[in-house]
């Protein structure tokens, strides 16, 4: 169920540019697919979802829209997608649609999602 906070957002989003929301929105449901026990909030200026803990992040910037992993230095980047240099973070830039499929971003939900579940059993 989305949240007004959440709507607000979106809504926002939409009105500065409707190809953003498109994605955000595509972005959105992929990881609210995930798993049941997701949950989305307004942080940072963007979405967060976490799965108990925080395992990534929706935000939309004026020329594409970023896919942040705070963990994201320790998924494995099989595909050469994950951008970043720092010590723990790593996000997917996001054009347009096709960069979903292209840039594999329901392999690296996955994989986030899975690193945060293994953490929380102790693993």
């Amino acid at each position: 169920m989305t949240t007004p906070r959440v709507a607000n957002l979106l809504q926002d989003i939409r009105q500065l540019n409707e190809e953003r929301f498109t994605l955000v929105q595509a972005l959105r449901q992929l990881v609210l697919n995930q798993d049941p026990v997701v949950t989305e909030e307004v942080k940072y200026g963007g979405l967060l979802f976490s799965a108990g803990k925080p395992f990534c992040g929706v935000f939309a910037y004026a020329k594409h829209v970023s896919l942040e992993f705070g963990d994201g230095a320790s998924l494995p980047d099989e595909y050469k997608v994950l951008e970043g240099e720092g010590k723990l973070r790593r996000h997917i830039k996001l054009s347009t649609m096709d960069d979903v499929a292209q840039k594999q971003v329901a392999h690296y939900l996955a994989l986030a999602l899975r690193a945060v579940e293994v953490k929380a059993i102790g693993g």
